[in-house]
């Protein structure tokens, strides 16, 4: 791949972007080309014999991230809301060890985010794990947090679309077959020093899927949001499937 790409959170306003990376996140070198792989695994996170206890373990994890969550903040004060918001996004990947890793977080915008009004992730196409060879991974989900708490935006999807493309659509892996994903985590927490893990939507390029989980007493309540239909290069809908 010749660049990196966005994943994404609308609101329109303006904001900043964060001082500098926090523990386990990783930002390129000022010069690195566009192509420079995410470094994984992330330490101390992990392995995992399954992607559904990856993922239980990921949203808690990246959503008490600095400013990962303020949904609190959005009908107080919108503006602050923005300014004090940061999307972070990270790779979920298979390895030949048939374990589950999560690469290092990555919380570097997209230099327009002051004026498009929308908070961004780039995330790169690929992983960099020193004990593999590169061709060796394989990519099962992006994972990422939305601060406001909305469902994946149009960009997202664009980009989840592309990495199918990149990548493949359905994974292999010792015990399934896998479906690549874009998770956007979110949380309906008002304090955000304690936030909660609430749930997740996730796309799915194969099928066209929008879902939403939510948190269960026991695990995730799943409900299916409808399929994805282009409207134009910058808008979709979703249609409910039909009852048989």
């Amino acid at each position: 791949m010749k660049r990196g790409f966005l994943l994404t959170s609308f609101m329109a306003l303006a904001g900043c972007s964060p001082a500098g990376p926090g523990p386990g996140v990783w930002r390129p070198e000022a010069n690195a080309p566009p192509t420079t792989p995410i470094s994984g695994p992330l330490p101390g996170f992990g392995p995992f014999p399954s992607f559904s206890e990856a993922l239980q373990a990921a949203c808690p994890f990246i959503l008490s991230k600095p400013n990962a969550v303020a949904a609190h903040l959005r009908h107080q004060d919108p503006r602050l809301a923005f300014r004090a918001s940061t999307e972070y996004c990270a790779w979920l990947y298979y390895t030949p060890d048939h374990l589950y890793e999560m690469s290092m977080l990555t919380d570097r915008a997209a230099p327009d985010d002051l004026v498009s009004g929308k908070r961004s992730c780039i995330l790169p196409s690929t992983v960099a794990d020193a004990r593999y060879a590169p061709g060796e991974l394989k990519y099962i989900f992006a994972l990422h947090n939305h601060p406001f708490g909305g469902p994946p935006s149009p960009g997202d999807l664009r980009f989840t679309d592309e990495m199918a493309r990149v990548h493949a659509w359905a994974i292999e892996t010792r015990d399934s077959k896998v479906l690549l994903s874009i998770i956007a985590f979110f949380s309906n927490a008002r304090d955000a020093e304690h936030p909660t893990c609430d749930g997740f939507y996730q796309y799915v390029p194969a099928t066209r899927d929008m879902l939403k989980w939510t948190r269960a007493a026991k695990g995730w309540d799943r409900e299916t949001l409808g399929t994805v239909t282009w409207i134009n290069t910058t808008t979709y809908r979703l249609d409910k499937k039909q009852r048989r």
